[in-house]
Protein backbone atom coordinates (compact mmCIF):
# COMPACT_ATOMS: atom_id res chain seq x y z
CA UNK A 1 0.00 0.00 0.00
CA UNK A 2 2.72 2.47 0.99
CA UNK A 3 4.62 1.56 -2.16
CA UNK A 4 1.64 2.64 -4.30
CA UNK A 5 0.96 5.66 -2.12
CA UNK A 6 4.48 6.97 -2.64
CA UNK A 7 4.67 6.32 -6.36
CA UNK A 8 6.85 3.23 -6.15
CA UNK A 9 9.14 4.53 -3.42
CA UNK A 10 9.52 2.64 -0.19
CA UNK A 11 8.83 4.56 3.01
CA UNK A 12 12.57 4.48 3.74
CA UNK A 13 13.40 5.97 0.32
CA UNK A 14 10.78 8.67 0.69
CA UNK A 15 12.03 9.67 4.15
CA UNK A 16 15.65 9.75 3.01
CA UNK A 17 15.12 11.63 -0.27
CA UNK A 18 12.02 13.83 0.18
CA UNK A 19 10.77 14.24 3.75
CA UNK A 20 11.37 17.89 4.74
CA UNK A 21 13.72 18.24 1.77
CA UNK A 22 11.82 18.63 -1.51
CA UNK A 23 8.33 18.24 -3.02
CA UNK A 24 7.10 15.07 -4.68
CA UNK A 25 4.32 14.77 -7.24
CA UNK A 26 2.77 11.30 -7.27
CA UNK A 27 0.42 10.40 -10.09
CA UNK A 28 -2.27 7.90 -9.06
CA UNK A 29 -1.04 7.57 -5.50
CA UNK A 30 -4.46 6.14 -4.67
CA UNK A 31 -5.89 4.76 -7.94
CA UNK A 32 -9.63 5.29 -8.30
CA UNK A 33 -9.79 7.64 -5.29
CA UNK A 34 -12.63 10.15 -5.33
CA UNK A 35 -12.86 10.93 -1.62
CA UNK A 36 -14.19 9.42 1.59
CA UNK A 37 -17.37 11.49 1.93
CA UNK A 38 -20.01 12.72 -0.49
CA UNK A 39 -20.68 16.38 -1.21
CA UNK A 40 -23.88 16.30 0.85
CA UNK A 41 -22.03 14.67 3.79
CA UNK A 42 -19.32 17.34 3.66
CA UNK A 43 -21.90 20.13 3.62
CA UNK A 44 -23.71 18.55 6.55
CA UNK A 45 -20.45 18.51 8.52
CA UNK A 46 -19.76 22.13 7.58
CA UNK A 47 -23.13 23.12 9.09
CA UNK A 48 -22.45 21.17 12.30
CA UNK A 49 -21.47 23.44 15.23
CA UNK A 50 -19.21 20.70 16.64
CA UNK A 51 -17.10 20.61 13.45
CA UNK A 52 -14.34 23.13 12.80
CA UNK A 53 -14.88 24.67 9.36
CA UNK A 54 -14.02 27.78 7.37
CA UNK A 55 -15.75 29.28 4.35
CA UNK A 56 -13.44 31.30 2.10
CA UNK A 57 -14.46 33.62 -0.72
CA UNK A 58 -12.44 36.05 -2.80
CA UNK A 59 -12.73 38.57 -5.55
CA UNK A 60 -9.39 39.77 -6.88
CA UNK A 61 -7.32 40.31 -3.70
CA UNK A 62 -10.31 40.82 -1.42
CA UNK A 63 -10.69 37.78 0.81
CA UNK A 64 -13.36 36.87 3.32
CA UNK A 65 -13.34 34.05 5.89
CA UNK A 66 -16.41 32.83 7.78
CA UNK A 67 -15.88 30.39 10.63
CA UNK A 68 -18.44 27.62 11.10
CA UNK A 69 -21.05 26.45 11.53
CA UNK A 70 -21.78 27.39 7.93
CA UNK A 71 -25.09 28.52 6.45
CA UNK A 72 -26.75 26.29 3.88
CA UNK A 73 -27.30 29.31 1.62
CA UNK A 74 -23.57 30.07 1.47
CA UNK A 75 -22.88 26.53 0.28
CA UNK A 76 -25.04 27.21 -2.78
CA UNK A 77 -23.56 30.57 -3.81
CA UNK A 78 -22.49 31.05 -7.42
CA UNK A 79 -21.62 34.74 -7.63
CA UNK A 80 -17.91 34.31 -6.87
CA UNK A 81 -15.38 31.53 -6.25
CA UNK A 82 -15.54 29.94 -2.82
CA UNK A 83 -14.24 26.99 -0.87
CA UNK A 84 -15.21 25.37 2.41
CA UNK A 85 -12.57 23.68 4.56
CA UNK A 86 -13.50 21.01 7.11
CA UNK A 87 -10.92 20.20 9.76
CA UNK A 88 -10.57 16.86 11.52
CA UNK A 89 -12.59 14.84 9.01
CA UNK A 90 -10.97 11.71 10.47
CA UNK A 91 -12.91 12.28 13.72
CA UNK A 92 -16.31 12.12 12.01
CA UNK A 93 -15.79 9.73 9.11
CA UNK A 94 -14.42 6.17 9.60
CA UNK A 95 -13.09 6.06 6.05
CA UNK A 96 -11.36 9.38 6.71
CA UNK A 97 -9.70 7.93 9.79
CA UNK A 98 -8.55 4.92 7.76
CA UNK A 99 -7.14 7.25 5.09
CA UNK A 100 -5.24 9.30 7.68
CA UNK A 101 -3.64 6.19 9.12
CA UNK A 102 -2.40 5.05 5.73
CA UNK A 103 0.29 7.61 6.47
CA UNK A 104 1.51 5.84 9.61
CA UNK A 105 4.90 5.38 7.97
CA UNK A 106 5.37 8.79 9.61
CA UNK A 107 5.28 8.36 13.42
CA UNK A 108 1.81 8.90 14.84
CA UNK A 109 3.35 11.37 17.28
CA UNK A 110 3.75 13.68 14.25
CA UNK A 111 0.42 12.96 12.60
CA UNK A 112 -2.18 15.72 13.03
CA UNK A 113 -5.45 15.37 11.14
CA UNK A 114 -7.26 15.04 7.82
CA UNK A 115 -8.69 18.21 6.34
CA UNK A 116 -10.87 18.34 3.24
CA UNK A 117 -11.55 21.34 1.06
CA UNK A 118 -14.50 21.47 -1.30
CA UNK A 119 -14.30 24.21 -3.92
CA UNK A 120 -16.28 25.49 -6.85
CA UNK A 121 -14.54 26.60 -10.04
CA UNK A 122 -11.78 29.09 -9.20
CA UNK A 123 -12.01 28.45 -5.46
CA UNK A 124 -8.98 28.35 -3.21
CA UNK A 125 -7.33 29.99 -0.23
CA UNK A 126 -4.65 31.93 -2.09
CA UNK A 127 -0.87 31.53 -2.32
CA UNK A 128 0.52 30.75 1.12
CA UNK A 129 3.02 28.58 2.96
CA UNK A 130 2.68 26.24 5.93
CA UNK A 131 5.06 25.52 8.77
CA UNK A 132 4.35 21.81 8.52
CA UNK A 133 4.56 18.95 6.02
CA UNK A 134 1.44 18.17 4.04
CA UNK A 135 0.21 15.57 1.55
CA UNK A 136 -2.45 16.94 -0.83
CA UNK A 137 -4.57 14.11 -2.24
CA UNK A 138 -7.02 14.94 -4.99
CA UNK A 139 -10.59 13.67 -4.62
CA UNK A 140 -13.25 14.53 -7.19
CA UNK A 141 -12.49 16.96 -9.99
CA UNK A 142 -9.22 18.66 -10.75
CA UNK A 143 -7.08 21.27 -9.02
CA UNK A 144 -4.18 23.30 -10.36
CA UNK A 145 -1.24 23.52 -7.98
CA UNK A 146 1.47 26.15 -8.33
CA UNK A 147 4.42 25.84 -5.93
CA UNK A 148 7.51 27.86 -5.12
CA UNK A 149 10.56 27.63 -2.87
CA UNK A 150 10.82 31.43 -2.68
CA UNK A 151 12.42 33.16 0.30
CA UNK A 152 10.11 36.18 0.05
CA UNK A 153 7.37 35.46 2.60
CA UNK A 154 5.86 38.91 2.95
CA UNK A 155 2.10 38.73 3.49
CA UNK A 156 -0.77 40.92 2.30
CA UNK A 157 -1.54 43.26 5.16
CA UNK A 158 -4.92 43.08 6.88
CA UNK A 159 -5.97 39.99 4.92
CA UNK A 160 -7.94 37.41 6.97
CA UNK A 161 -5.65 34.70 5.62
CA UNK A 162 -1.85 34.54 5.42
CA UNK A 163 -1.58 35.30 1.70
CA UNK A 164 1.75 36.01 0.06
CA UNK A 165 2.24 39.45 -1.47
CA UNK A 166 4.47 38.33 -4.32
CA UNK A 167 4.00 34.67 -5.26
CA UNK A 168 6.34 33.39 -7.97
CA UNK A 169 5.69 29.71 -8.82
CA UNK A 170 8.43 27.47 -10.17
CA UNK A 171 6.21 24.41 -10.82
CA UNK A 172 2.67 24.27 -12.18
CA UNK A 173 0.71 20.98 -12.17
CA UNK A 174 -2.90 19.88 -12.54
CA UNK A 175 -3.89 17.03 -10.22
CA UNK A 176 -6.54 14.49 -11.23
CA UNK A 177 -8.51 12.21 -8.85
CA UNK A 178 -6.06 9.97 -6.98
CA UNK A 179 -3.01 12.16 -7.68
CA UNK A 180 -1.08 13.47 -4.68
CA UNK A 181 1.44 16.22 -3.98
CA UNK A 182 3.81 16.20 -0.99
CA UNK A 183 5.16 19.55 0.21
CA UNK A 184 7.79 20.11 2.91
CA UNK A 185 7.38 23.02 5.34
CA UNK A 186 7.70 26.57 3.93
CA UNK A 187 7.12 25.64 0.30
CA UNK A 188 4.70 28.27 -0.98
CA UNK A 189 1.70 26.85 -2.83
CA UNK A 190 -1.51 27.96 -4.47
CA UNK A 191 -4.34 25.55 -5.27
CA UNK A 192 -7.05 26.65 -7.71
CA UNK A 193 -10.10 24.49 -8.40
CA UNK A 194 -10.78 23.64 -12.03
CA UNK A 195 -14.50 23.10 -11.82
CA UNK A 196 -15.96 21.45 -8.73
CA UNK A 197 -13.34 19.55 -6.74
CA UNK A 198 -12.25 18.21 -3.36
CA UNK A 199 -8.73 17.96 -1.96
CA UNK A 200 -7.79 15.94 1.11
CA UNK A 201 -4.90 17.34 3.17
CA UNK A 202 -2.94 15.09 5.50
CA UNK A 203 -1.15 17.43 7.90
CA UNK A 204 1.50 16.90 10.55
CA UNK A 205 2.18 18.42 13.94
CA UNK A 206 5.05 20.91 14.04
CA UNK A 207 4.93 22.73 17.37
CA UNK A 208 7.23 25.71 17.71
CA UNK A 209 10.16 25.49 20.08
CA UNK A 210 8.52 28.25 22.11
CA UNK A 211 5.31 26.24 22.47
CA UNK A 212 7.21 23.13 23.53
CA UNK A 213 9.15 25.10 26.12
CA UNK A 214 6.04 26.75 27.53
CA UNK A 215 4.12 23.49 27.76
CA UNK A 216 7.09 21.69 29.31
CA UNK A 217 7.38 24.36 32.01
CA UNK A 218 3.68 23.96 32.73
CA UNK A 219 4.25 20.19 32.96
CA UNK A 220 7.08 20.77 35.45
CA UNK A 221 4.70 22.58 37.78
CA UNK A 222 3.16 19.23 38.65
CA UNK A 223 6.45 17.35 39.02
CA UNK A 224 9.03 19.57 40.73
CA UNK A 225 9.39 19.82 44.50
CA UNK A 226 11.93 22.30 45.90
CA UNK A 227 12.40 22.18 49.66
CA UNK A 228 13.14 25.12 51.93
CA UNK A 229 11.86 28.69 52.24
CA UNK A 230 13.35 32.06 51.45
CA UNK A 231 15.63 33.20 54.29
CA UNK A 232 18.10 36.06 54.77
CA UNK A 233 19.71 35.95 58.23
CA UNK A 234 22.51 38.20 56.94
CA UNK A 235 20.02 40.95 55.94
CA UNK A 236 21.39 44.49 56.10
CA UNK A 237 19.52 47.76 55.92
CA UNK A 238 19.12 49.17 52.40
CA UNK A 239 19.36 52.78 51.33
CA UNK A 240 16.07 52.38 49.42
CA UNK A 241 13.47 50.22 51.12
CA UNK A 242 11.53 49.80 47.85
CA UNK A 243 14.52 48.41 45.98
CA UNK A 244 14.75 44.69 45.16
CA UNK A 245 18.27 44.07 46.37
CA UNK A 246 21.02 42.24 44.52
CA UNK A 247 21.36 39.73 47.37
CA UNK A 248 17.68 38.79 47.03
CA UNK A 249 18.10 38.32 43.29
CA UNK A 250 21.17 36.15 43.88
CA UNK A 251 19.34 33.99 46.44
CA UNK A 252 16.32 33.43 44.22
CA UNK A 253 18.53 32.76 41.19
CA UNK A 254 20.40 30.14 43.24
CA UNK A 255 17.11 28.52 44.32
CA UNK A 256 15.79 28.41 40.74
CA UNK A 257 19.04 26.86 39.52
CA UNK A 258 18.02 23.76 41.47
CA UNK A 259 15.22 23.14 38.96
CA UNK A 260 16.47 20.28 36.80
CA UNK A 261 14.93 17.59 34.63
CA UNK A 262 15.89 14.30 33.02
CA UNK A 263 15.15 12.51 29.76
CA UNK A 264 12.45 10.60 31.63
CA UNK A 265 10.78 13.90 32.53
CA UNK A 266 10.84 14.85 28.84
CA UNK A 267 9.43 11.42 27.92
CA UNK A 268 6.56 11.84 30.38
CA UNK A 269 5.89 15.36 29.12
CA UNK A 270 5.81 14.34 25.45
CA UNK A 271 3.54 11.38 26.18
CA UNK A 272 0.98 13.61 27.89
CA UNK A 273 1.39 16.57 25.51
CA UNK A 274 1.19 14.60 22.26
CA UNK A 275 -1.89 12.59 23.32
CA UNK A 276 -3.81 15.50 24.83
CA UNK A 277 -7.06 15.80 22.82
CA UNK A 278 -7.72 19.09 21.09
CA UNK A 279 -9.99 21.53 22.91
CA UNK A 280 -13.05 20.77 20.78
CA UNK A 281 -12.76 16.96 21.13
CA UNK A 282 -15.16 15.20 23.48
CA UNK A 283 -15.72 11.53 24.20
CA UNK A 284 -19.20 10.01 24.43
CA UNK A 285 -19.60 7.18 26.90
CA UNK A 286 -21.95 4.41 25.72
CA UNK A 287 -25.56 5.13 26.70
CA UNK A 288 -26.09 1.56 27.84
CA UNK A 289 -22.62 0.06 28.39
CA UNK A 290 -22.13 -3.67 28.27
CA UNK A 291 -21.45 -5.46 31.52
CA UNK A 292 -17.82 -6.51 31.94
CA UNK A 293 -18.38 -10.15 30.96
CA UNK A 294 -20.54 -9.22 27.96
CA UNK A 295 -17.86 -6.74 26.88
CA UNK A 296 -15.20 -9.47 27.04
CA UNK A 297 -17.39 -11.85 25.01
CA UNK A 298 -18.00 -9.15 22.39
CA UNK A 299 -14.29 -8.39 22.05
CA UNK A 300 -13.33 -12.06 21.86
CA UNK A 301 -15.64 -12.40 18.88
CA UNK A 302 -15.35 -8.98 17.25
CA UNK A 303 -12.05 -7.49 18.37
CA UNK A 304 -11.38 -4.13 19.98
CA UNK A 305 -10.93 -0.76 18.29
CA UNK A 306 -9.82 2.68 19.47
CA UNK A 307 -12.19 5.57 18.88
CA UNK A 308 -11.06 7.93 16.10
CA UNK A 309 -10.57 10.68 18.69
CA UNK A 310 -8.36 8.56 20.93
CA UNK A 311 -4.61 9.11 20.91
CA UNK A 312 -2.53 6.22 22.27
CA UNK A 313 1.27 6.41 22.18
CA UNK A 314 4.10 4.67 24.01
CA UNK A 315 7.77 5.24 24.76
CA UNK A 316 10.34 3.39 26.81
CA UNK A 317 7.80 0.91 28.15
CA UNK A 318 5.41 3.69 29.22
CA UNK A 319 1.95 4.26 27.69
CA UNK A 320 -0.09 7.43 27.33
CA UNK A 321 -3.73 7.78 26.32
CA UNK A 322 -5.58 11.05 25.81
CA UNK A 323 -3.20 13.07 27.94
CA UNK A 324 -2.78 10.55 30.77
CA UNK A 325 0.02 8.14 31.67
CA UNK A 326 -1.16 4.57 32.23
CA UNK A 327 0.41 1.45 33.70
CA UNK A 328 0.39 -1.76 31.68
CA UNK A 329 1.67 -5.08 33.09
CA UNK A 330 4.95 -6.13 31.52
CA UNK A 331 3.46 -9.30 30.04
CA UNK A 332 0.84 -7.29 28.11
CA UNK A 333 3.00 -4.45 26.80
CA UNK A 334 3.69 -6.03 23.40
CA UNK A 335 -0.04 -6.45 22.72
CA UNK A 336 -0.90 -2.90 23.80
CA UNK A 337 1.92 -1.66 21.56
CA UNK A 338 0.12 -3.46 18.71
CA UNK A 339 -3.09 -1.71 19.70
CA UNK A 340 -1.31 1.66 19.60
CA UNK A 341 0.31 0.91 16.22
CA UNK A 342 -2.72 -0.55 14.46
CA UNK A 343 -5.49 1.03 16.58
CA UNK A 344 -7.29 -2.29 16.87
CA UNK A 345 -6.92 -5.82 18.21
CA UNK A 346 -8.50 -8.89 16.70
CA UNK A 347 -9.11 -10.33 20.16
CA UNK A 348 -8.38 -9.78 23.85
CA UNK A 349 -7.15 -13.34 24.09
CA UNK A 350 -3.91 -13.67 26.07
CA UNK A 351 -4.30 -10.43 28.01
CA UNK A 352 -4.26 -10.38 31.80
CA UNK A 353 -7.38 -9.60 33.79
CA UNK A 354 -5.76 -6.35 34.89
CA UNK A 355 -5.29 -5.15 31.30
CA UNK A 356 -8.76 -6.33 30.21
CA UNK A 357 -10.17 -4.27 33.08
CA UNK A 358 -8.19 -1.29 31.77
CA UNK A 359 -9.57 -1.78 28.24
CA UNK A 360 -13.06 -2.07 29.69
CA UNK A 361 -12.56 1.22 31.50
CA UNK A 362 -11.50 2.85 28.21
CA UNK A 363 -14.67 1.47 26.62
CA UNK A 364 -16.82 2.94 29.40
CA UNK A 365 -15.11 6.32 28.93
CA UNK A 366 -15.78 6.28 25.17
CA UNK A 367 -12.10 5.85 24.28
CA UNK A 368 -12.65 2.52 22.49
CA UNK A 369 -15.29 -0.03 21.58
CA UNK A 370 -15.75 -3.66 20.46
CA UNK A 371 -14.95 -3.58 16.74
CA UNK A 372 -18.45 -4.65 15.74
CA UNK A 373 -20.04 -1.69 17.57
CA UNK A 374 -20.81 1.62 15.93
CA UNK A 375 -18.10 4.18 16.61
Amino acid sequence: MTNTLLGGLTAEEFLAEYWQKKPLLIRQAVPGFTGVASKSELFELARDPEVESRYVTHRDNNWQVIHGPQKAADLKRKAQPWTVLIQGLNLFCPDGDALLHRFDFIPQARLDDLMVSYAVDGGGVGPHFDNYDVFLLQGIGRRRWQISNQEDRRLIEDAPLKILQDFRPVHDWVLEPGDMLYLPPHWAHNGIAIGECTTYSIGFRSPTTQELAQQFLIHLQDTIQLDGIYADPELERQVHSAEIGERMIDKVADSLSRITWTREDVRAFLGAYLTEPKAHVYFDSPDDPLEHDDFVDACLGQGYRLDACTLLLFSGGQFFINGEAITVPDEDKAIIEQLADHRQLESLSGLSEETIALLYDWYCCGFATPSGSLM
